[in-house]
């Protein structure tokens, strides 16, 4: 693909075409681009977990396999989780009425408490090695510990994505361009909510 860039026109320059084939639409068609490519992330990232929940479902029929008890910690954990979803669609509905007071208090608490559900799944995974259930004790325990520390890789990310967001809104950026990234952090925080949901749900009902 060939890219044109007129560097006197600076609102020019995004990767998609218009119909006319001869410019490169500006900034508002970057959120939807925007969009678009976090679209297309989320599905290799959905498939991998589906294909994770479907090894661990085949794996627990196996003799060998013995039934991890889940520990409270992780309960705490969803709590949190949803919490901080909750912190960043209101950082993202206050982004989109053009409140910045609001925006930066609901990616402060989001952010908060994102770094608090990683502590409690440290504290998790802390208790079940006092409780004779390290990594490789048994299928169960290395499929749990593999499950939730994969979601909290994919946390990671995103905590970096919400630094880089939170810097952004600190300096003289464009509303337009703020309200495009925190649109951008709370969708995939959605997504990761939903996922821990599920790998949740599996590791209560099927363990």
């Amino acid at each position: 693909m060939s890219f044109w860039v007129d560097r006197s026109h600076p609102e020019r320059g995004t990767i998609e075409p218009t119909r006319t084939g001869d410019r490169w639409p500006g900034p508002p068609e970057r959120p939807k681009l925007a969009m678009r490519g976090l679209l297309i992330l989320l599905l290799p990232l959905t498939s991998m977990f589906g294909l994770l929940i479907s090894a661990y479902v085949m794996r627990r029929h196996m003799g060998d396999w013995q039934p991890l008890p889940l520990p409270w910690q992780v309960w705490l954990s969803t709590v949190l989780l949803v919490l901080s979803s909750a912190g960043f669609e209101w950082a993202r509905r206050a982004a989109a009425a053009g409140w910045v007071d609001d925006v930066r208090r609901g990616l402060l608490v989001a952010g908060l408490l994102a770094l608090a559900f990683l502590g409690s799944q440290l504290w998790a995974w802390q208790q079940l090695q006092l409780a004779g259930l390290a990594v490789a004790t048994n299928p169960a325990s290395s499929f749990f510990t593999l499950m939730t520390g994969l979601h909290a890789v994919h946390l990671v990310a995103g905590l970096a994505a919400w630094f880089r967001t939170r810097a952004v809104l600190a300096g003289e950026a464009e509303p337009a361009t703020v309200q495009s990234m925190v649109q951008l952090c709370a969708w995939y925080w959605h997504f990761l909510l939903a996922v821990w949901l599920v790998l949740f749900g599996v590791l209560l009902f099927l363990a």
